[in-house]
């Protein structure tokens, strides 16, 4: 190195190999590919020369090291025709004696500086492998996030029926006992006032009765369907109003939960809407589904004003989308029922 002539040109050149070396650090998403091949061939015509104007052999270690690099930031195809334009070039500035230093090494090292782009290469495909394993990790672990917060959601959905349906409906009714045996003080009427007491007292209990059922299809312990809905009905006051259609069988558990909360909610419905009217369950065992319907005969005395929750029959959807199966509802229109109300649920077997 010096500062005139050929000492000047190798110290121009050292420092110029020196910065594209350096350049490797660069992260890969920083360097436009294009760009990263202007400076790469930049790179070779630099090691070349400083092969050439150098009377020392160290000089063909740069053209080594980037060959390397090529291998590592270029794809296979381009970086194995910058590998062989870095041999031909080194190759070339000491075959045909282009500088003082051609003594010192034979042409075929300048040969072999394209050699190391065969690793690089290697290098290169074990860092995107790398990659492609740590995105699919990634994407998977995405992918469980969202199902748990879709988990998280479905259940949350879950419980708000369930609460919905013990809660809602028998706070209602006890509110509605309660506010009947308010008015009736005012007539002096003991005796009806000592009713309503004792029907609010009965929907207590069969609160605490619900919310023992909503605990057991929480921990998703299997309730039997035909004896809960027996026991159901007998505790709203309706008895014998059960009919079965076809051989019972067991049925699963999401299937016997969701059926009793829509008899549940159908049932509470009827007491709301339609006081004294008379209502029939039928439950049919088909060979490919269960069904259930609830119909209920017009009322037979006035209704108390009460605004429901309005998530009822939402409610009984939901459920009921959830087996894959169908649910219907609305007035009854002909026979002996014209004028009250059906509900029919039909859940598939899987």
């Amino acid at each position: 190195m010096g500062f005139s002539g050929r000492g000047l040109a190798v110290a121009v050149l050292f420092v110029i190999n020196c910065a594209v070396l350096l350049a490797r650090t660069l992260p890969e998403t920083d360097v436009p590919p294009r760009f990263a091949l202007y400076w790469l061939t930049f790179g070779i015509v630099a090691a070349a020369a400083l092969i050439g104007v150098s009377s020392s052999g160290s000089g063909y270690l740069f053209a080594f090291f980037l060959a390397g690099h090529i291998g590592y930031r270029l794809e296979a195809r381009p970086a194995l025709v910058l590998a062989l334009l870095c041999s031909l070039l080194c190759a070339g500035a000491l075959y045909f004696r282009l500088g003082p230093g051609y003594h010192v090494l034979p042409w075929t090292v300048g040969l072999a500086t394209g050699i190391p782009v065969l690793p690089g290469i290697v290098r290169r495909g074990r860092q995107q492998a790398l990659r492609a394993v740590l995105e699919a990790a990634e994407s998977a672990e995405r992918a469980a996030r969202a199902e748990a917060r879709t988990a998280v959601l479905t259940e949350r959905s879950r419980i708000a029926r369930d609460v919905h349906d013990v809660l809602a409906h028998s706070l209602a009714g006890i509110n509605m006992q309660l506010e009947l045996a308010d008015a009736l003080l005012d007539t002096g009427d003991l005796e009806k006032v000592r009713e309503a007491n004792d029907k609010a007292h009965s929907l207590v209990k069969e609160s605490l009765k619900q919310a023992q059922w909503t605990v057991h299809a929480l921990r998703e312990d299997a309730l039997p369907l035909l004896e809960s809905l027996t026991a159901m009905l007998a505790s709203s006051g309706h008895h014998d109003a059960l009919t079965v259609v076809g051989t019972e069988r067991e049925v699963p558990a999401q299937v016997g939960q969701n059926l009793l909360r829509i008899a549940q909610e159908a049932l509470t419905n009827a007491a709301r809407h339609a006081p004294g009217g008379e209502v029939a369950v039928e439950l049919a065992f088909a060979d490919s589904s269960t069904e259930l319907r609830i119909r209920n005969r017009p009322a037979t005395r006035t209704a108390p004003v009460s605004a429901g929750s309005g998530m009822g029959l939402i409610g009984m959807r939901e459920r009921v989308a959830l087996l894959g199966g169908t649910i219907t509802a609305g007035p009854v229109t002909e026979g002996p029922d014209q004028g009250g109300w059906q509900v029919e649920a039909v859940i598939p077997y899987e």
